[in-house]
């Protein structure tokens, strides 16, 4: 028998049992949602130089702004690119207009490669003129590279932007180190005569700073210069070697050309590598603006600073 008053406390309690059991135990949060934002690594090889155009060397991290689309990055890699492994791909121009240069060429760039090529480094050569034809594919072998420059024969016409645009596909099959340089090296008067116009001056470029290629353009120029040659070529090349941080050479005298090659080689050793994390953006390809500053007013004023001007989004 169940006195009255005891059963409605009963029911009360039955009642109250599912919340009194939930009372003391752990309350676990919901977990907050991670955002993931995709990075890629951009690496600006940095030159410096002073008025004399001599390298300057001893700048540290803290003496460089580096900004893309005009927003300052943080770096995270900075180095002196002496050690800097290098793929190279040099196109040398056979057409009939430098043909009279053609042994010189061979010693000039035989040197280059013994001089340069070390166990880490790869070189792929390329000849050209109305078409574009590997002769040695990546070695770091100078001999190859020698036995390649024996090879070459005279060709006709000169299909510029096309060589430019297949040197450029060969770099992007390069080694694939993070810190690796690309270049690319053409040894060439600069004509483009060639009736073949697939590709032209914004394809070509496009396709080089897709390989993160640095153009070194070596520019030979006519014994006797025709006031009326067409040097669209020309301003082609220099305009390319200064959007991908190269550096162009004239070579008048055949002596030049071992100079010219030396300087190259000088300035592939004498570079800083910055590097800095930029954010993906979808399925972006746009081309990205970059600029590299110092920091230090007096020391922006007296010395110059050569880089690449930009990269696309989509580069490989």
């Amino acid at each position: 028998m169940v006195a009255l008053g005891v059963l409605p406390l009963v029911k009360r309690l039955r009642c109250l049992l599912p919340a009194l059991l939930l009372i003391g135990l752990p309350v676990f949060a919901q977990d907050a949602p991670v955002i993931r934002v995709e990075t890629r690594l951009v690496n600006v090889p940095v030159n410096v130089a002073d008025v004399h155009g001599a390298p300057v060397s001893g700048l540290t991290q803290d003496d460089f702004t580096v900004k893309e689309d005009g927003r300052t990055q943080k770096i995270a890699i900075f180095e002196r690119e002496a050690s800097t492994p290098l793929s190279i791909v040099m196109a040398v121009d056979t057409s009939g207009s430098v043909i009279s240069q053609f042994r010189t060429e061979r010693d000039a760039a035989k040197k280059f490669a013994q001089q340069l090529l070390r166990p880490e480094d790869e070189m792929d050569l390329i000849s050209f003129a109305y078409e574009s034809t590997e002769v040695v594919s990546y070695t770091n072998d100078w001999r190859r590279i020698d036995d390649g420059l024996k090879r070459l024969n005279k060709g006709e016409d000169t299909a510029l932007y096309d060589a430019i645009y297949v040197a450029s596909e060969r770099l992007t099959e390069a080694k694939p180190d993070a810190t690796r340089r690309r270049v690319l090296v053409l040894v060439t008067d600069g004509g483009d005569n060639s009736i073949r116009k697939e590709i032209g001056y914004q394809k070509a470029v496009a396709e080089a700073q897709r390989a993160g290629a640095a153009i070194y353009p070596i520019i030979i120029m006519p014994i006797l210069s025709d006031a009326g040659r067409n040097v669209a070529g020309e301003h082609a090349l220099i305009q390319m070697a200064e959007d991908t941080g190269g550096k162009y050479f004239y070579v008048t005298e055949k002596e030049d050309l071992k100079t010219a090659f030396a300087h190259l080689s000088d300035d592939l050793r004498n570079q800083y590598l910055i590097g800095y994390y930029s954010p993906k953006r979808g399925n972006d390809s746009s081309l990205r603006r970059i600029s590299v500053t110092l920091n230090d007013p007096t020391a922006a004023q007296t010395l110059s600073v050569r880089s690449k001007t930009g990269y696309y989004a989509d580069a490989r």
